[in-house]
């Protein structure tokens, strides 16, 4: 996983050299303080020379001016470094998921995809800044230090590397349970924004109901469970914390009263002694920025497991190595012998065989759960099939790329998606690269148009979220103006109009009408008058096919479509 994390540094190696040549120098002149007020109180004082001794304060201003602007460029481009590989990190995920397929968001919860991307991605790119520069930066300092108090003056090191062992155990215990701690926040955090998302979204249900003392104690129940969760790891912190700090501090106590002892005999000098003290700290220090790092490490590791987990989702649906290009489809499709199920052991096709001609416009009727909407998304391949194949214009879907596949297909459905833009942006979604004139006509023929002109900024109202601003036959049309700018030569209608009123319903079934006219189209309705007009009409019923027929003849021979008129 450590080798996965450090591939994403790759791009970005001019910034990491910098950041952490930067870092390491700063590291190194922080060394070079102790010695220089060794020679200061040992050398310079003694001699009594101002000049001298202003040269050499001067001197060790100048260095810790380096030190700041050092510490400028570790501070800023390191943290870009950082934001740099969370940044890509992001892009990476995000573009993994617009490939997966509506199996796979059958079963994803959105609340906790979205703190994948954001959160865990956030303390990723801590650790991509702060990881590799600090650790490396603590074992310099940590040996150079040693070393310089080895010289200095041996046995009070040896005095001093004593407590190492157990720090090393110390965090080493801790730092495994905060990783483990940190994961369970996660998962917290994910239930979390899943109840936001739910609560907020559905927030109409929830008031017409007076479900919100409900939805309030749903909430509270999540809140306890997060922060029960992060208290235990900030009692583990707290604890590492202060062991940490009475370890050291014991340390230099026992160093400071051998020091003074050392001192008193002849065998150290004062400058020394003071530089020792002080390298102490400094010996320390790394300890320090070592239990940082095991602050940020866990929940970087943490997120980092997550972002690959979600990586290693593979698309259910996907272009096949021998896909190609697909043509300008005229639309005859043929489904043959087509089963699906969608968890392997629920079917919900069987042995469907059906064939529509070029321009056709075939009707899907049948109880709930006979399987028509199913059968419709494996047009778009949107799912494939268990077994049986679907073909084109003879051609089988997946001998097609997907973007070339669904290009030609334009569904409507009951439940219309649009974004929180504006009108304007909604109906171009179609086609991204249409011109005005096009999205004019395309409201033309929506019968969009008399709304437009009520609106006083036309196509440039912002619509709400998921088009809240706009009635349920409003969104209808913008759905169906959305598929006239696209223009395909299949067309799929799955309930476009069920949940409308009737002379709502009438207006957006003559945008239908007109938008079917030279495609083939499939339609799904329960409303059986609004498919009389199809040129065949499909009864489905438990997975398949029980009659086929135009509307008359289905009601002549009184059978299951004549079941469903009653």
């Amino acid at each position: 996983m450590l080798r996965q994390f450090f591939d994403y540094y790759r791009p970005h190696m001019g910034l990491f050299w910098l950041d952490f040549g930067c870092a390491v120098l700063s590291g190194l002149l922080e060394l070079a303080f102790p010695l220089a007020i060794s020679g200061f109180i040992d050398h310079l004082l003694p001699q009594g020379d101002w000049g001298l001794t202003v040269l050499a304060a001067a001197a060790l201003v100048g260095v810790y001016v380096i030190n700041a602007g050092l510490m400028i460029v570790v501070i800023y481009w390191g943290h870009k470094l950082g934001i740099n590989i969370e940044t890509e990190l992001r892009a990476r995920a995000f573009a993994h998921l617009t490939r997966l397929g509506w199996g796979w968001f059958d079963r994803a919860e959105t609340g906790k995809l979205v703190a994948r991307v954001t959160r865990d991605l956030e303390e990723i790119g801590e650790v991509a800044h702060h990881g590799p520069e600090d650790l490396f930066i603590a074992i310099m300092t940590f040996a150079g230090a040693f070393c310089l108090m080895l010289w200095l003056h041996p046995p009070l090191a040896f005095m001093t590397l004593v407590i190492v062992p157990l720090m090393a155990w110390l965090l080493g215990v801790y730092g495994g349970r905060m990783t483990r701690n940190w994961q369970s926040i996660y998962s917290r955090v994910g239930a979390f924004n899943v109840r936001l998302e739910e609560t907020l979204g559905g927030i109409r249900v929830v008031q017409a109901f007076t479900n919100e003392s409900h939805e309030r104690k749903l909430f509270a129940e999540d809140n306890r469970r997060y922060r029960e969760t992060k208290l235990d790891a900030y009692r583990i912190m707290a604890t590492v914390s202060a062991l940490q700090y009475m370890g050291m501090r014991l340390v230099q106590v026992v160093v400071m009263v051998a020091g003074a002892a050392f001192v008193f005999r002849g065998t150290l000098s004062t400058g020394d002694f003071v530089a020792f003290l002080l390298l102490v700290s400094v010996f320390f220090r790394p300890l320090e920025k070592i239990a940082a790092v095991i602050e940020t490490y866990p929940r970087g590791i943490a997120g980092f497991q997550r972002y690959l987990d979600l990586m290693a989702e593979t698309p259910d649906i996907e272009d096949r190595p021998d896909a190609r290009e697909a043509p300008a489809l005229t639309g005859n499709i043929r489904f043959d012998d087509v089963h699906f199920t969608y968890d392997g052991a629920r079917g919900v096709l069987h042995g469907v065989t059906l064939d529509v001609a070029a321009g056709e416009t075939v009707a899907l009727v049948g109880p709930s759960g006979a399987g028509k909407t199913t059968m419709m998304a494996l047009v778009p391949r949107f799912y494939d099939p268990s077994a049986g194949e679907i073909r084109i214009d003879g051609i089988p879907l997946g001998e097609m790329t997907l973007d070339s596949l669904r290009r030609q297909v334009g569904l409507v459905s009951q439940d219309v998606f649009l974004f929180g833009g504006t009108l304007r942006e909604n109906i171009a979604y179609g086609r991204l690269d249409a011109t005005e004139d096009e999205i004019l006509e395309a409201v033309r023929h929506a019968q969009l148009s008399e709304l437009v002109e009520t609106l006083s900024a036309g196509l440039d109202t912002v619509v709400g979220e998921r088009g809240v601003m706009l009635s349920g036959g409003q969104r209808q049309r913008v759905a169906i103006a959305r598929v006239f700018l696209r223009n395909p030569p299949i067309l799929l209608l799955d309930e476009a109009t069920s949940a409308l009123d009737r002379t709502t319903e009438r207006e957006v079934q003559a945008a239908l009408a007109r938008l079917s006219v030279g495609r083939t189209t499939l339609i799904i309705a329960h409303r059986l008058e609004t498919v009389r007009h199809a040129d065949r009409i499909v009864v489905m019923d438990g997975g398949r096919i029980v009659e086929i027929g135009s509307h008359d003849d289905l009601v002549a021979r009184q059978q299951a479509y004549f079941s469903l008129l009653g």
